[in-house]
């Protein structure tokens, strides 16, 4: 059941109720007994509870990097030396 926001359009009370959906919405104030409004909430976001997401299901960070091709100066470079194998044998002749 979701909760609703109130407020009183006279004392500008505002407080919150537990209620179904198919309920009818208050129309007094609790305070006063003026009329009430109901507003309009953002909602509940998604609540993740437990050990079964893992790093995958977020966004990665450094995506963004990449779209810009390291030109923040935020880029790490790794360099190796390569080195030329010179022990290589020749083939014999047939």
């Amino acid at each position: 059941m979701p909760t609703y926001d109130y407020r009183c359009l006279e004392c500008n009370h505002k407080f919150e109720l537990f209620q179904s959906m198919t309920a009818e919405p208050v129309s007094v104030c609790p305070e006063c007994g003026g009329k009430v409004k109901r507003l309009i909430g953002a909602g509940a976001g998604p609540i993740f509870k437990g050990s079964g997401f893992y790093q995958t299901d977020y966004k990665n960070k450094s995506s963004s990097s990449n779209n810009n091709n390291g030109s923040n100066g935020n880029s790490k470079t790794i360099s190796t030396p390569v080195t030329k194998d010179t022990t290589t044998k020749a083939k014999p002749a047939k």
